[in-house]
């Protein structure tokens, strides 16, 4: 299975010189254009995690009570782009307010996660939800929901929904931010 854009096997390890993020924050189709042409990223997938159930299916994670959340694998270049950068686009991308919805995309699949890969990737991360938070709080929204844990399993979705939005650009994404800025350190 290679990548729609830049042709790379999705099945590869690119771990070396390189480190992973989950996000998860709505339909993940409009997620992962978010992040597949920045500078430093690597490759993108989407698929589930963060549920009760292995292998699961699309149909499964909508129709079926997994808990598994829609997110994107995010692979970056540790040389070339920051945790904290990627950070303020997933933060800038959704409203990370409403819980277990985006938009009109309600359920489990579509809430708010940060899924890091190590300790420090975390403690970054939980740090970004403060300072985003009051950042939300003086522009009138309320607590923000993201859950933001360790990495659990990730599950690669079905070949179709790979960079879906490169392969059909009039398919649907509900993805809207709340139009806050992240802070600059």
């Amino acid at each position: 299975m290679k990548h729609y854009i830049n042709g790379l096997n999705l099945l590869e390890d690119y771990i070396q010189d390189n480190n992973k993020v989950l996000f998860g924050a709505g339909c993940f189709w409009g997620v992962e254009r978010k992040f597949w042409d920045i500078p430093g990223v690597n490759i993108t997938t989407v698929g589930y995690a963060g549920g009760d159930t292995d292998n699961p299916s699309y149909e499964d994670v909508c129709y079926k009570n997994t808990n598994h959340a829609e997110v994107v694998e995010v692979v970056y270049d540790v040389n070339k782009i920051s945790l904290k950068e990627l950070l303020k686009v997933f933060w800038e991308c959704h409203d990370p307010t409403q819980g277990m919805r985006q938009g009109n995309d309600k359920g489990t699949q579509y809430r708010s996660v940060i899924y890091c890969s190590s300790n420090e990737d975390l403690e970054i991360s939980l740090k970004s939800k403060i300072q985003y938070q009051e950042t939300l709080k003086a522009n009138g929204y309320g607590d923000i929901t993201t859950e933001i844990a360790l990495s659990p399993k990730y599950f690669l979705a079905e070949e179709y929904h790979q960079q879906y939005l490169a392969k059909n650009p009039n398919g649907y994404c509900g993805l809207g931010g709340t139009n806050c800025s992240f802070p600059n350190d």
